[in-house]
């Protein structure tokens, strides 16, 4: 029921950010070391189904996520922190 909820909250809100574009979505663990997920490219607002799924699998990660086009980290929403 939990993850129902989750889910549908998920897609409401990200259905709010029109976002275009790759992006590269990485992490790294509490003790600064990659996450063995590696990197994930997406595009667009997929980036927020990854960040999900990087933090519900290593909660306490920071999650790193750069545009492809300019590797540049991605104001406002990187780095973010997982709970």
């Amino acid at each position: 029921m939990k993850f129902a909820i989750s889910a549908g909250l998920l897609l409401t809100l990200s259905g709010c950010v029109t976002m275009s574009g790759e992006y590269q979505v990485s992490g790294q663990d509490a003790s600064g070391a990659p996450l063995k997920m590696g990197t994930v490219t997406t595009q667009g607002r997929g980036i927020y189904t990854v960040r999900n799924a990087l933090c519900q699998a290593s909660p306490g990660a920071t999650v790193i996520i750069r545009d492809n086009a300019t590797g540049k980290e991605l104001s406002g929403e990187s780095p973010y922190q997982c709970r």
